[in-house]
């Protein structure tokens, strides 16, 4: 990381915005299509990706390869800080909205639905949880938290102690444990959406837990299903960082884009503890 100078890096006037544009208005015009049964809708979403891959690919390689001739200074590093927390708090928000429903939903909402007021719409639904809710007769069983749930528990908690291990072996200079951790970091990361998969299919198949069960079927795929969004994106960002440390990229004294990846993944597991406590276990 370059120290001389006081002057904020500003880089050239750069075309991969509108590029990134031009993928998002594929995407669009490709879901919005897609919803409504359009077989051109798939094709765009396909262009709509591929462009966005293109862009990522570009864009990044720009940035790190910024990085490496060492065109940013101090304030600059501050700057990728603050913009990586502001970030992190925003993905807080995110997930503090759907355990905030789960809530309200748990302790106000179906309390409230089962009690004497309403027993002339709905006088078999007792109220219990977890519940489809009222006027939903199909029946499901809940996902328990032992099994598959305690297991990926396990393998994300290890994958930040193996993350944790490799940030210790960065600072010191210790390469070749700097390549071993990340890569058991993304490879416990991929094996745990891979198991999510797995549980996914269980649940559908043998538990008739789905998307239209009801409000514990509607809650349970939106908090779990995210989540498994998250740690996908997350494993493969610390495989690109993994491909970077390969190519011998980050120094002791200079490596955000590792540490940025690395806040990403704690935040990771502490959403999973919620979701494992609050979701699996209390039901």
């Amino acid at each position: 990381m370059s120290q001389e100078g006081g002057h904020y890096y500003v880089p050239a006037p750069s075309t991969w915005p509108i590029t990134g544009s031009i993928a998002l208005l594929f995407m669009g015009f490709g879901a919005a299509f897609s919803v409504n049964k359009l077989p051109l809708g798939y094709g765009l979403l396909a262009i709509g990706f591929a462009i966005l891959i293109y862009m990522m690919f570009g864009w990044f390689g720009v940035v790190a390869k910024e990085s490496e001739r060492g065109a940013y200074n101090q304030q600059v590093d501050k700057s990728f800080r603050w913009g990586m927390s502001w970030f992190i708090f925003s993905e807080v928000m995110f997930f503090a909205a759907f355990f905030g429903a789960l809530f309200y939903m748990r302790v106000y909402s179906i309390p409230w639905l089962s009690d004497l007021e309403h027993k002339i719409l709905w006088p078999d639904f007792t109220g219990e949880w977890p519940t489809a809710g009222p006027g939903i007769v199909e029946k499901f069983m809940p996902m328990g938290p032992w099994g598959l749930p305690a297991i990926n528990t396990l393998i994300l908690l290890t994958s930040g102690v193996t993350v944790t291990w490799a940030h210790w072996a960065l600072k010191l200079n210790k390469r070749g444990q700097l390549k071993l951790g990340l890569f058991l970091t993304f490879a416990l990361g991929f094996l745990f959406v891979g198991l999510q998969a797995y549980e996914y299919g269980h649940a559908y198949s043998d538990l008739n837990l789905k998307m239209t069960t009801g409000a514990y079927g509607a809650t349970f795929y939106m908090l779990t299903g995210f989540h498994g969004f998250h740690v996908t994106l997350g494993s493969i960002m610390l495989l690109v960082i993994w491909f970077r440390v390969m190519a011998g990229h980050f120094t002791p004294e200079n490596h955000f884009g590792f540490e940025g990846v690395a806040w990403y993944w704690h935040f990771v597991d502490v959403v999973w503890l919620g979701l494992f406590i609050f979701v699996y276990w209390l039901i």
